[in-house]
């Protein structure tokens, strides 16, 4: 996939594609440093991963004004749902417990222009803040069980959670419910045959 058959998968504004290739002009520059993506992703980046990134916009609850990315890394989700949720005035929390990978977000968000990013280099489980996030997102951190947990201590009863998840999943949301009682919707994915993106709300802790 190009960026230009991107551009017209997801119907994205010249401005918001052009701080999409802003971004992406910072993550291949990293690439020589920094292990950001897999390698063998790289060629085919724009479906693996800005694709995959953004097929959770329409998703997303109407009216939502902040979002929390778990474990951003290179920016997937949160750096791409930043850029293309920027005109809706929704504010964009990174989530980077490693401090190369804090650094590039907050080059990227730079080089993009994005004025409703904060990055926090800190680890999820460590965070403690006092207003709750709208939306939590989370690509590729850990498995179901551990994101809700993670995902407990930042969020509300009206926090909607989404989280890409591979073939596993089944066995992931029956290892979860174990613990937690949440409402699931699957959805899935554009990008990748047998993956998911699970929508989740109305979290609580089994007693």
């Amino acid at each position: 996939m190009t960026p230009e058959e991107f551009a017209a998968s997801v119907h994205v504004s010249r401005e918001t594609m052009s701080r999409l290739e802003a971004m992406d002009r910072v993550l291949i520059v990293s690439l020589a440093q920094h292990n950001l993506i897999a390698r063998s992703t790289i060629e085919d980046r724009w479906q693996r991963h800005y694709l995959d990134a953004a097929q959770l916009v329409p998703l997303l609850p109407g009216g939502a004004k902040s979002l929390f990315d778990l474990g951003s890394g290179a920016g997937f989700p949160g750096l791409v749902l930043a850029a293309m949720l920027e005109e809706k005035d929704v504010c964009v929390t990174l989530i980077e417990s490693t401090g190369k990978k804090a650094a590039f977000l907050n080059a990227a968000a730079a080089a993009m222009g994005l004025s409703n990013v904060t990055v926090i280099p800190a680890r999820a489980e460590s965070l403690s803040i006092r207003d709750r996030p709208a939306i939590i997102t989370a690509r590729a951190l850990a498995r179901l069980d551990k994101l809700l947990g993670y995902a407990s201590g930042i969020a509300d009863k009206s926090t909607q959670l989404f989280f890409h998840k591979g073939q596993d999943v089944e066995e992931e949301l029956t290892e979860a419910s174990k613990s937690w009682h949440m409402e699931v919707i699957r959805h899935p994915s554009i990008t990748s045959p047998g993956a998911t993106i699970l929508e989740i709300g109305n979290l609580r802790r089994v007693p």
